[in-house]
C-alpha cells in the first residue's frame, strides 16, 4: 500500500513538473512570436452584416419549427440578391469612437485611425464619431480637436452622435463636426475654463515651516500651492483663464457661425433638447438609431485601432474581471437577501 501511495506521489510530481514545462515553453513560444509583431491592430466590421445576422436570429428563434425551412431558403435569397446588389458601388459610412477622459489618452490612436481613413475615403463618405466626454486639459482636447478638423479639411462629411456628455474639451471636439446630433437627455456645453490650486501656506507658517519658491521671470509662477500668494499672482492667473476662455469661444464661434456664443458660453451645461434650443447641436437622436437608417442606404464600418495585448496581460485581465465579477455578485447577492423572507 506504502508503495502503490509512492508510486502515485511520483507520477502526480512528474504530470505537474510536465504541465509546468509546457506553460513555460508555450509562454516562450508566445513571447518571440508576439515580440517582432505589430502592438495595434485595426478592426474593422461592417455593421449592415452585424444587424442582419442578429435580425435573422431573432427571426429564427421567434418562428414556429415549420416556419424556420421556409425563412433559411429566403435568407438564402437574399444573399444572393445582396451580392448581386453589392457589385454596385455604394456609399460608405465610416464610425469611429472617442471615449474621453481627464488628459484626452486616446487622441494619439484616434489620429492614425483618421490618418487611415484619409487614405481610403472617398468624397461621397461620411464619418460618424460618437463622442463621450466631460472634458479635461486645454491643451489634451485642443489636440483631439485638430483630429477632427483634419477631416473637415479633406472634405469628408463629418457627424458627431453624442448619446451621453461632450461639455467643455468635449464640445471642443464636437464643434468640428459639420453636423452634432444627441440624445434628448444628454449633456452639451460648458463653454468655460475652470482651475482650482489648493493653498496650505498658512497652514505650514502656524507649525513655523518656511517654503521659498524661486522663479526667474516675472510671472513663472502666478499661484503656488505650499507658498505665500500674492493680489498680483491671482490677477494673472484669472487673467490667463479669461484668455484661455476667449480663445475658446472663438475657436467654436469659427465652427458654428449661427451660435450667439455670448449667450452660451457661460460655463452652463443644457440637456439634449434644450441644446437644440440653443443651437448647440442640429438635431435630436441616438447614434443607434441613425447608424441604423444610414445603413439602408450605406454601407456602415466601424473602425477602431486596438492594442494587441500579450498572452500575459489577457491572463491577467481575465483573472482581473473573473475576481470583479465574483466581488460584483457577492454583493448582489448580499444586497437581495435583505428582501428575502425568513
Amino acid at each position: 500500500m506504502i508503495e502503490w501511495l509512492s508510486e502515485l506521489g511520483t507520477f502526480a510530481v512528474q504530470v505537474a513538473l510536465l504541465g509546468l514545462v509546457v506553460v513555460v515553453a508555450v509562454a516562450l513560444l508566445t513571447r518571440l512570436r508576439e515580440s517582432g509583431a505589430e502592438r495595434t491592430r485595426l478592426r474593422i466590421e461592417e455593421l449592415n452584416d452585424r444587424s442582419r445576422r442578429r435580425r435573422r436570429l431573432l427571426q429564427l428563434a421567434s418562428s414556429v419549427p415549420g416556419e424556420r425551412k421556409g425563412l433559411l431558403k429566403r435568407f438564402r435569397r437574399d444573399d444572393k440578391r445582396q451580392r448581386k446588389a453589392s457589385e454596385t458601388p455604394m456609399p460608405r459610412c465610416w464610425v469611429l469612437d472617442f471615449q474621453g477622459d481627464l488628459k484626452a489618452s486616446r487622441t494619439s490612436r484616434f489620429a492614425e485611425e483618421i490618418s487611415a481613413l484619409l487614405a481610403v475615403a472617398e468624397p461621397e463618405d461620411e464619418v460618424v464619431i460618437r463622442l463621450e466626454s466631460a472634458g479635461g486639459l486645454v491643451h489634451a482636447y485642443g489636440l483631439a480637436a485638430a483630429q477632427l478638423d483634419r477631416l473637415r479639411e479633406a472634405g469628408l462629411a463629418t457627424r458627431v452622435c453624442v448619446d451621453k456628455v461632450a461639455a467643455s474639451g468635449g464640445y471642443l471636439m464636437a464643434c468640428c463636426a459639420q453636423h452634432i446630433q444627441a440624445a434628448p437627455f444628454a449633456v452639451l456645453g460648458s463653454i468655460g475654463v475652470v482651475a482650482q490650486v489648493p493653498n496650505v501656506h498658512r497652514l505650514l507658517k502656524r507649525h513655523d515651516v518656511d517654503v521659498e519658491v524661486l522663479t526667474a521671470g516675472r510671472y513663472k509662477r502666478t499661484l503656488t500651492v505650499l507658498g505665500e500668494n500674492s493680489e498680483e499672482g491671482r490677477e494673472k492667473f484669472v487673467e490667463d483663464l479669461e484668455h484661455t476662455h476667449e480663445l475658446f469661444k472663438g475657436f467654436v464661434a469659427e465652427r458654428r457661425p449661427a451660435l450667439d456664443i455670448e449667450a452660451v458660453a457661460t460655463g452652463e451645461i443644457w440637456y439634449g433638447r434644450d441644446a437644440l434650443e440653443k443651437g448647440l447641436i442640429d438635431e435630436l437622436g441616438t447614434s443607434e438609431a441613425y447608424l441604423l437608417h444610414r445603413q439602408e442606404t450605406a454601407r456602415v464600418f466601424s473602425v477602431r485601432l486596438e492594442e494587441h495585448k500579450r498572452l500575459g496581460e489577457r491572463l491577467g485581465m481575465a483573472v482581473s474581471r473573473g475576481v470583479e465579477r465574483g466581488v460584483e455578485r457577492t454583493l448582489e447577492a448580499l444586497d437581495a437577501s435583505r428582501w428575502l423572507k425568513r
